[in-house]
């Protein structure tokens, strides 16, 4: 017997040419896009990217970073997203994923060896690239691997960036201060990092079908096949193909969305999203703030720290046994207080070590409440609308981020300081906390009624994934 890489077992035979069993067919891509997870995310660099674009290496003013430099990933990625989702399906996967492990070793080799704003804005564009193909990663496992093992390779392939975000920061701490290895051999560590990760991506199998584009007639079909099927044809048949997706996608839509209670996990999916990626951003130039040209911060241990507790109370939540459908919009609203109050007091502290253990509490509760909407929402989709709803999420959020950005950095009559933006952020997730608290009272009040037409009218809200 051979060991199979192609996620087909069962159905016909594997690279090796052989018959398998199904239960072999999920090892070979999920090991594989594991490595290739592990590899792209574990960047030494990105602890200290603020230190080392402002530094003796690049010689960038904290305002130039700030102003010029971060906010072109975001707006990047506004533009970038929806493009990249479609495509993504449209070329079954594999490619965007090669196409993002390209993008990762271009924006590093430019941060590497480039010089002035122009140079590290042309990185930062090329970096939303792959942050944008991030839909290919989390799709591509779902299209290669018998359905009965989708929960076991998804939490591995987020198992894997999880831990190599944690490596990756873990060892920049302790190479920056043990080792006293310069920032500029962390980004070379993070170049050869990523190279790696390209190279595996090669050699993971290309899918055979799409989540969006698998609804050809047969007639279609016959017409694709032909041998003499000429280039007019092509032209009108792939047009009526593209506007049969479009349609399709719209109607998806609002058959996911027209669910009152998805639509609330949805909500804080995209705006917890547009907060956490806004605080991530800014957070090490508030600790320079606080802590001036202090090189042996431990910017990179306590990335690792906050990684690893956000994923074991990841972990911690899935086996919660709770009626999430009842009490998961209060528990939402409750910790997400908890989420501003941290940002608060971290603005508010001038001590390092308070700010530090501030970002650690961030950071693992927003894992946890975003695990808890990611469930809620799974399942009750079927997983062809998964990643649809993921794409939307993620589109929202990075909309709600470009116009956060556009205000609190980029609007020049206001002029923000660093502490005065936080105090901005911290507002943000005492809003979404008031609304969902208030959701979430009423939802447990409604739930809680005796009343069985509540109970149906509820029912109604939350459907299971077989109808949507």
């Amino acid at each position: 017997m051979g060991f199979c890489w192609s996620g087909e077992c069962g159905y016909g035979p594997c690279l090796g040419g052989y018959y398998m069993p199904c239960c072999a067919g999920w090892v070979g891509p999920t090991v594989l896009l594991c490595i290739y997870g592990f590899c792209s995310m574990m960047r030494p660099i990105e602890p200290f990217m603020t230190e080392f674009l402002t530094g003796t290496y690049k010689n960038l003013t904290t305002e130039q970073v700030t102003r010029q430099v971060y906010p072109v990933w975001t707006y990047s990625s506004l533009i970038l997203l929806i493009p990249v989702l479609l495509v993504t399906d449209f070329l079954r996967y594999k490619p965007v994923i090669i196409l993002q492990g390209l993008t990762y070793v271009t924006a590093f080799l430019l941060v590497l060896v480039g010089s002035g704003v122009r140079s590290t804005q042309l990185a930062f564009f090329i970096y939303s690239i792959a942050t944008a193909a991030d839909v290919a990663y989390f799709s591509y496992i779902y299209m290669v691997v018998h359905a009965s093992y989708y929960q076991r390779v998804t939490s591995y392939v987020t198992g894997a960036i999880l831990l190599g975000y944690a490596v990756g920061a873990l060892l920049a701490q302790l190479l920056v201060s043990l080792g006293g290895v310069s920032l500029y051999c962390l980004a070379f560590v993070t170049l050869i990092s990523v190279s790696m990760a390209l190279i595996t991506s090669i050699f993971l199998p290309m899918p055979k079908t799409s989540l969006f584009l698998n609804g050809n007639s047969s007639e279609d079909a016959h017409d694709s096949d032909s041998q003499d099927f000429n280039n007019k044809v092509k032209r009108v048949m792939t047009a009526k193909h593209i506007g049969r997706m479009f349609r399709g996608l719209i109607l998806d839509c609002k058959k996911c969305y027209s669910s009152v209670a998805l639509l609330f996990f949805c909500i804080w999916a995209a705006t917890g999203r547009c907060g956490f990626y806004q605080v991530t951003a800014y957070t090490q130039l508030l600790w320079v703030h606080v802590q001036p040209h202090n090189f042996t911060a431990y910017n990179g241990g306590v990335d690792a720290i906050s990684t690893l507790s956000g994923a074991a109370a990841t972990v911690a939540v899935g086996h919660m046994s709770l009626e999430w459908s009842v009490w998961g919009e209060l528990i939402l609203g409750g910790f997400t207080l908890l989420i501003a109050g941290a940002i608060f007091l971290m603005d508010l502290s001038d001590n390092i070590w308070i700010s530090y253990t501030c970002f650690i509490l961030f950071k693992t509760v927003y894992m946890q409440l975003t695990t808890i909407c990611t469930f809620q929402i799974a399942k009750t989709l079927n997983r062809k609308r998964y990643a649809l709803v993921f794409g939307v999420n993620s589109f929202v959020g990075t909309v709600l981020q470009s116009v956060l950005t556009a205000i609190v950095i980029n609007t020049s009559s206001l002029q923000l300081t660093i502490t005065s933006q936080f105090v901005i952020y911290a507002s943000y997730f005492a809003a979404i906390s008031l609304l969902f608290t208030v959701r979430g009272v009423y939802t447990v009040l409604n739930m809680k009624q005796p009343a069985a037409g509540n109970q149906a009218e509820r029912a109604t809200n939350l459907p299971e994934a077989s109808s949507v």
